[in-house]
């Protein structure tokens, strides 16, 4: 708060005390008041509203510093009213009871807010298990009745299921930490049972699975993990070229473990690169190749930061795709 500031606020007052002041001197001219004593009037009264303003500015400029002292201190600085000290003056009264107010109000409306968020993500969660019934009967029927539709309607429908798998995830995206269990877990075996589980559309790409060195062990969640090479998987399907090659391999680096997912399909644009885990991103190949949403890799990357594992990708144009996924030797970095 500049003093400047501060008197420029306060032209009123300065105003109606310069006024008293010449019409006090004036009339103790006139009473025929020694010129000393008319002075020293004068000077007591200028010094006594001098001094009333330093005191004034003095208790509002240390109430207002400190005040943004604490703004600029906290994180969430929509809770300023609960940190902020009584004033001793009416205005900063009247300031701290709007804050405390408006930060209620406030409050009040994300509590519904959040209200809602839980009930409609509660609705859609139910919803996805429940779809989830008539899928497996529907498989359950191709099964029965095989033939040339019933194996396109089952390709269909692990497409679907994918689908529905992946907004069961976006679901609970914003609230992860319910269902989260970090575990040890063997490369070779988890791999293996996302192949087994993806076989379908694997024969159908005409896809060749290569593995090298995957007997290393790792921690994560294996649900999550399933998920997320799941969805890389589904890419490199979706992107490949003619037939595909899909290689997983894994490596020691320091501390971490490295594994590497791997295609020859039609790669991604290199300037496209650092935006392929955003919301909502689909690219060049997402308009052009396959009608994508945009949200596998996102979820992907969401996934992987609340297991404290870090994944990013490596690409160019008609080159393949090598996404890389580095997990810590050390499971207690994952559970801090």
């Amino acid at each position: 708060m500049k003093f400047s500031a501060f008197l420029k606020d306060k032209w009123v007052f300065l105003l109606s005390q310069t006024a008293i002041i010449l019409f006090l001197a004036l009339l103790l001219n006139v009473m025929d008041i020694n010129n000393a004593a008319n002075a020293l009037v004068c000077i007591c009264l200028l010094l006594i509203t001098i001094g009333a303003l330093v005191l004034e500015f003095v208790q509002k400029n240390s109430f207002y510093k400190q005040l943004y002292q604490n703004l600029d201190a906290m994180e969430k600085k929509h809770y300023i009213s609960s940190v902020i000290e009584e004033a001793g003056f009416t205005e900063g009264v009247l300031l701290i009871d709007v804050l405390k107010q408006t930060t209620k109000s406030m409050n009040d409306a994300i509590a519904a807010y959040r209200r809602m968020n839980t009930e409609y993500q509660d609705y859609i969660e139910t919803w996805i298990h429940e779809i989830k019934i008539p899928i497996s009967c529907i498989d359950l029927i191709c099964e029965n009745n095989k033939g040339e539709i019933a194996s396109g309607v089952k390709e269909e429908l692990s497409r679907i299921d994918g689908y529905v798998e992946q907004a069961l995830y976006y679901a609970r995206s914003t609230n992860l930490e319910k269902d989260y269990m970090i575990r040890e877990i063997r490369l070779d075996e988890l791999i293996k049972g996302i192949l087994k589980k993806h076989s379908k559309q694997l024969i159908s790409a005409k896809a060749t699975p290569h593995f090298d060195n995957l007997s290393q062990t790792v921690y994560g969640d294996p649900k999550w993990l399933e998920f997320i090479l799941g969805q890389l998987i589904a890419n490199s399907i979706k992107y490949k070229k003619e037939t595909l090659t899909l290689t997983f391999s894994a490596c020691e680096e320091q501390n971490n473990v490295l594994l590497y997912i791997s295609d020859d399909g039609i790669g991604i644009p290199e300037s496209e690169l650092p935006r392929i885990f955003e919301k909502g991103f689909t690219g060049t190949n997402g308009r052009s190749y396959a009608k994508s949403t945009g949200i596998g890799l996102y979820l992907c990357r969401q996934l992987c930061n609340k297991m404290r594992l870090s994944i990013s990708a490596y690409s160019a144009s008609g080159q393949g795709t090598t996404m890389q996924i580095t997990f810590p030797k050390d499971s207690r970095l994952l559970l801090e």
